[in-house]
């Protein structure tokens, strides 16, 4: 079974994106930062591109009465973030099995293999709840703790431990999409914030 990756990442640790970010802002020194050892876009987040993060978007949600944790120190004159992402086109082979869809925190802590090799040695239901699981059992390990000392931090703590995680993961079923069916397919989902 092999992982192959559908998605382009947008982090700053990239630097094609530190590149794309000074070129899209050239007036803003600020604009990546080098903070404890990692780029972050404004010393704030490591992500380019995002569906959240309105804050870094929009002038309007950067300015009180929004709280001031999630605003910028100074006002931005245009988007710092986009919420555009990159579209690549995959077609569906039969070994094709599934896909997975998460959030940067999964990819943080497990590599794509890793993830492809746990959804495929077991059964189907509760894929993304284990996937959850072997990220945060990696986050502990980093942070040389138990795992189980992980799960009792307060979850508004835990976020100095590990990023959110959300995970979808999609069983592709080759009968069904070569007969065209529309039946609603298999699907895991699970967040972090459910475990």
């Amino acid at each position: 079974m092999a992982a192959i990756q559908l998605s382009t990442e947008h982090n700053a640790s990239l630097e094609a994106i530190r590149h794309e970010l000074k070129e899209l802002h050239p007036n803003d020194p600020q604009i990546v930062v080098l903070k404890h050892g990692v780029w972050r876009v404004k010393g704030i987040i490591q992500v380019s591109r995002s569906i959240g993060d309105v804050y870094m978007k929009h002038a309007r949600f950067n300015r009180e009465p929004i709280n001031s944790k999630f605003r910028l120190p100074e006002p931005m004159d245009m988007p710092i973030m986009s919420a555009s992402p990159t579209i690549l086109a995959h077609p569906l082979h039969p070994s094709d099995s599934f896909l997975i869809f998460a959030s940067d925190g999964l990819w943080e802590h497990l590599s794509n293999e890793k993830a492809v090799d746990i959804v495929h040695s077991h059964p189907h239901a509760g894929s993304a709840k284990r996937l959850v699981k072997a990220a945060l059992q990696e986050a502990a390990r980093k942070r040389e703790m138990r795992y189980s000392d992980l799960r009792k931090i307060d979850k508004k703590v835990r976020r100095h431990f590990h990023d959110d995680i959300t995970v979808v993961v999609l069983f592709l079923n080759h009968d069904l999409i070569s007969r065209g069916s529309v039946v609603h397919p298999p699907v895991s989902m699970r967040s972090a914030l459910e475990h």
